[in-house]
C-alpha cells in the first residue's frame, strides 16, 4: 500500500477547504437556516505558513503545520491546520473519493 505524501503549499497558493460531513440530524429548520452559510465551499490563498506548539498529557511536543488563508470575498485571513485544506485544483478529485466513500 502506497503512503500517502503531504501537501506542499507555498504562500500564494490557491486552495480550498476539504469536504466536512454536513449531514446533521434533528436540527430544527430555525437552526438548518443559521448553519447554511457555514456549509458553503471556501476558495482563498494562502498568506502565511507557520507551525503550532501543542503538549500531550505524556508531555511530549508536537508541532503541527498550519496556514493563514484569506478566502475568496473576505478581509482578514483565518488560520486552518493543514489536513483541512487542499489545492484548489485537486478539490473535485478529493469530492469524488469522499462522495464514493459516503455512497453517494
Amino acid at each position: 500500500m502506497a503512503t500517502k505524501k503531504p501537501q506542499i503549499f507555498k504562500v500564494g497558493d490557491r486552495v480550498a477547504e476539504r469536504p466536512k460531513a454536513t449531514a446533521i440530524p434533528n436540527l430544527t429548520p430555525e437552526t438548518q437556516k443559521r448553519i447554511e452559510e457555514y456549509r458553503k465551499q471556501r476558495y482563498g490563498v494562502v498568506v502565511d505558513i507557520f507551525t503550532k506548539k501543542s503538549t500531550a498529557r505524556s508531555k511530549k511536543v508536537s508541532e503541527t503545520k498550519y496556514l493563514r488563508i484569506l478566502w475568496d470575498g473576505h478581509q482578514t485571513p483565518s488560520e486552518h491546520a493543514q489536513m483541512r485544506i487542499c489545492h484548489e485544483r485537486e478539490l473535485d478529485v478529493i469530492l469524488e473519493g469522499y462522495c464514493a466513500v459516503l455512497g453517494g
